[in-house]
């Protein structure tokens, strides 16, 4: 693992946490995006070397929306800036850490992404990244 890269915060309404999170931070958000594989909107602020991810559900199939419902609006996920994801998640497989994918997939911010199973992490939903020229 290389640096955390973000720390995914789940929100009802993106509009209204792109302002809060303007003011909290003192600063806009730079990146608005669709990830339509994952049912989201993204919203990107960055502070220092980390970035701050808001997610908003755009169905009720998605992840985000499910979480929110069950859990309401906060901390999501932390990621993890890594070399290569599929080499990164092939280690943390042998080390006894349970997958959700097995095999990075396109995420937001021009990242592959893939996460492993809270179960087997404390309970904290984790996320690896890298750049997508990094492992294609």
């Amino acid at each position: 693992m290389q640096k955390i890269e973000h720390i995914g915060i789940a929100v009802k309404d993106i509009e209204e946490s792109n302002k809060l999170f303007a003011k909290l931070l003192n600063r806009e958000h730079y990146k608005m995006e669709a990830v339509e594989s994952e049912g989201v909107i993204t919203s990107f602020f960055q502070i220092g070397d980390v970035k701050i991810e808001l997610l908003q559900a755009t169905n009720d199939k998605s992840s985000i929306y499910k979480f929110v419902e069950k859990k309401g609006e906060g901390v999501h996920h932390i990621a993890f800036a890594v070399k290569d994801v599929n080499e990164e998640l092939e280690r943390l497989k042998s080390e006894g850490f349970d997958a959700i994918h097995e095999e990075a997939k396109d995420g937001a911010d021009g990242k592959v992404i893939a996460f492993l199973h809270p179960k087997s992490t404390n309970r904290v939903l984790t996320e690896i990244c890298s750049d997508k020229n990094v492992t294609e």
